[in-house]
């Protein structure tokens, strides 16, 4: 169940997305194209809310430079396939070549959907909702919770404050407010 701050109530329609950058395109950075790419999923998105910049160390792969990570939310009028479509095209736009990539490797643009309203999916390897890995990553729940400091796991009902807190350090620095 997604709760926002303020109401603590579910939102439906509410989704919650995890952007990640370690690899430039063309002469834009990093955090350029983190950016940019929040721009453009302000024409997708309702209300679109953002965390703060996260600077992290690399989880899986870790000979590669850190990512830039951040997490925004925001109403979507459609469903998983079609949000997870046009993420992807975001994504390409800003030089991600899925066939070119190795698992946990560097990359220009990557945009997950961490949550989307209290749906689940299981429908691997492209949409699980909520993120498969979500409750094992920092890198992605401490921008989620920073946007949405009540959000807890649907089905479950366990709040991801605390499966954050239980998590070891790995390496997430809040670099932008």
């Amino acid at each position: 169940m997604v709760l926002t701050a303020s109401s603590k109530t579910p939102v439906p329609g509410q989704v919650i997305l995890g952007l990640g950058s370690n690899r430039p395109c063309g002469r834009l950075d990093s955090i350029e194209i983190l950016e940019r790419a929040v721009k453009a999923l302000g024409r997708l998105l309702s209300g679109l809310r953002r965390s703060s910049l996260y600077k992290t160390a690399p989880q899986g792969v870790t000979d590669q430079p850190p990512f830039f990570n951040m997490a925004v939310s925001g109403g979507f009028q459609g469903g998983p396939k079609e949000l997870l479509s046009k993420i992807h095209k975001i994504e390409t736009d800003f030089g991600r070549d899925r066939s070119k990539e190795s698992r946990w490797g560097q990359r220009s643009l990557d945009i997950d959907i961490l949550l989307f309203g209290e749906e689940t999916a299981a429908e691997p390897p492209l949409l699980e909702l909520p993120h498969p890995r979500l409750t094992e990553r920092r890198f992605a729940l401490e921008p989620l919770l920073e946007i949405c400091p009540g959000a807890a796991e649907p089905g479950t009902g366990r709040l991801y404050r605390d499966i954050c807190a239980a998590l070891p350090d790995q390496g997430v620095l809040i670099i932008f407010r």
